[in-house]
Formats: structure tokens, sequence, C-alpha cells
């Protein structure tokens, strides 16, 4: 495991038992957090987008304040909806932000979750075209993004323009170096893995997948990580590919963490549905004192083909709880699995 860092969904709930009560709570909380992890020696930085939704929905302003307010911590998203995107206007924003924060953006992008809302991208404009699903729309916004980013000129200039151009065709501006190849894909399958590598997208799998074969998850994810990185070799890259997966992790290392997460629930694989038509396996939480809690995510197979851990973090308990949760599992736990 080479790289640890937290993701957050940026909840907010105006509940007297929430420490994250409005908009303006995730937000600012959000950049703290960032803070105090990079702080603790943590690596990444990663939100959700959740359109129509009390959580973090428009994150390139979110990710350039982190950007301004840290020096080394990555930060990223775990995934942006590309069937409610622009990518040109995102390609613009993208670059912005990565700018701000000296190439430390990691972005991660998928066709979505379910969501809040029927169809919620049509309200933002975007239908998908005659015989295609809202899935191909969402890979076609992604094609269009990761073309642009490559930084070639491609719109013709006006020939009385307002400022000088420089000669050729215009690009995007602005446009960072490097941007391209720390673009992530966050796949619910192994067909769209496999997709990712093609294109040369890093890969995020995230704590539920569509349910292949009936194994169990962490089985099932790292089947879906050996099939990226096969079709990513196939596919002739220069470079390494990341692969990062996700999980709830806590190390119980006192009362607070005990009263929390103490109990038995969600220690075990679930099985649902997200559509009528698609079964998917939901990943187990883990929750123990550090000395088993190693020996649990030694036996993760997942985590072992990953180079980059990402802990999905209960922000509604406030910013000093978390830290605490990311400091307990990099010092108690993370050094044992091979981090550092």
């Amino acid at each position: 495991m080479k790289k640890i860092g937290f993701l957050s969904f940026g909840h907010w709930s105006p509940s007297p038992h929430s420490g994250t009560r409005s908009a303006a709570d995730a937000l600012l909380q959000s950049i703290e957090l960032a803070q105090a992890a990079e702080q603790l020696g943590a690596d990444g930085a990663y939100v959700r987008v959740h359109h129509f939704a009390r959580q973090l929905a428009s994150p390139f302003p979110l990710l350039a304040a982190i950007g301004a307010k840290t020096s080394r911590i990555e930060i990223g998203t775990a995934v942006i909806d590309m069937r409610y995107e622009n990518p040109l206007y995102m390609a613009e924003d993208a670059g912005a932000a990565d700018l701000i924060a000296g190439g430390r953006l990691q972005l991660g992008i998928s066709r979505g979750s379910p969501e809040q809302v029927i169809d919620g991208f049509r309200y933002f404009g975007y239908e998908p075209a005659e015989g295609q699903s809202d899935a191909d729309m969402g890979r076609r916004h992604t094609e269009v993004l990761l073309d642009v980013l490559r930084g070639e000129g491609f719109a013709k200039p006006n020939p009385r323009p307002m400022f000088p151009n420089p000669p050729g065709l215009l690009r995007l501006e602005p446009h960072s170096d490097g941007l391209r190849d720390r673009i992530w894909w966050g796949a619910g399958s192994n067909s769209t893995a496999v997709w990712a590598a093609k294109l040369g997208m890093n890969l995020q799998s995230s704590t539920l997948k569509n349910d292949e074969t009936g194994e169990p998850f962490h089985v099932q994810q790292a089947a879906q990580i050996r099939a990226y990185r096969a079709a990513w070799q196939e596919a002739g890259h220069s470079r390494t590919p990341r692969v990062s997966v996700s999980r709830s992790i806590f190390a119980l290392v006192d009362d607070r963490d005990r009263s929390y997460f103490g109990s038995e629930s969600g220690q075990q694989d679930q099985v649902g549905y997200l559509d009528a038509q698609t079964r998917a396996i939901f990943g187990r939480s883990y929750a123990a004192e550090p000395d088993v809690l190693i020996e649990q995510l030694r036996q993760d197979e997942a985590i072992a083909e990953a180079d980059t851990l990402l802990l999905t973090v209960p922000n509604q308990l406030g910013v000093d709880y978390n830290a605490h949760v990311i400091e307990a599992l990099l010092t108690h736990v993370a050094p044992a699995l091979g981090w550092r």
C-alpha cells in the first residue's frame, strides 16, 4: 500500500445530533479536514459528488480552496458523475484547480451512482443521443474531456479577436500539463474497468460493484483490478497506472471509537439491487482493535492489489474526530500493511 487518503461524502443535516448542519459547514469542514490530514501525513483528500442531495455537489471551488490551503496532499474526487457535465467547461475548471494546487489534482469521474431524482441530468440540460443510454452519454462526455485535456488546439480563431492569439488552432485555457494522466474512472463492473484501461485512465473501485460471480466482494474487486491491469498492458500505455479502493475502516483505540463502531453491524458483505436489472454487492466495513484489524485487512485481496486506499469518513462526527480516525489508522494499522 503506497498511499492512504480519506474520502468524504460531505453529508450535512440540520439535526442537533449532526456536527455538520449546513452546506457551509460541509464545505469549510472539508477544507479543515484536508489540512488536518496533511499535517498527520496522509496522502490524499478526496470528495464525493452527489447532486440534489445534502452532500458535496460542486467540487471545483472546494478543490481549489483545498489546493490553496494545503501544499503536499493529493486532492481529488471519487467520483464526479459525467452525465451532468459539460466536458469543455469541466476541463477549464479542472485546469484552474490543478494549477492552484500545483499539479496535485487526482480527478475521479464516472457514469455515476443511483440518483436522488429521476434522470437528474436532464435538469442540467443533457439528453442521451437517440439510441443511446445515459451511461453511453456519460462515457461520451468522458471521451471529450480526455481529448481536450491533451492540450491540443481544436478551435478556429477569430480573425479579429479582442486580444492577440497564438498561431494556429486554439485550445482551452487554462491548461495544466500532466492532468490528463491523473484522470481516474470509477468502475462498477469488470467491463467498464477494462474500458477505462484502454482509454488510459487510472482506476477507482469503491465499496460496491456489480455482483458478477457471487464471490465475496473483495475477491470480485481484486479480479476487477487484475482485469484492468491486463487490459492496460495490452493497450500498450507507457506509464504505470494507479488503482484505488475505498473502505470504511475504524481502529478501535478509545471509548469513543468503541461507542460509535464497536458493534458487529456492517461487518459482512451485503447484496442488493441498484435498479431492477443490476445486482450489486456492497463491501463490508472494518472496525476492530488494531492488532485484529491488521489481520483482517491482510486478508482483503483487493487492498493487496491496489496502490491507494481511500478511507470513507463519517464527516458529520466533526473534523476533530475524523482527524482522530485517520491518525489512529496511520499510526496503529497502516505501517503493518506496508504503508511508508
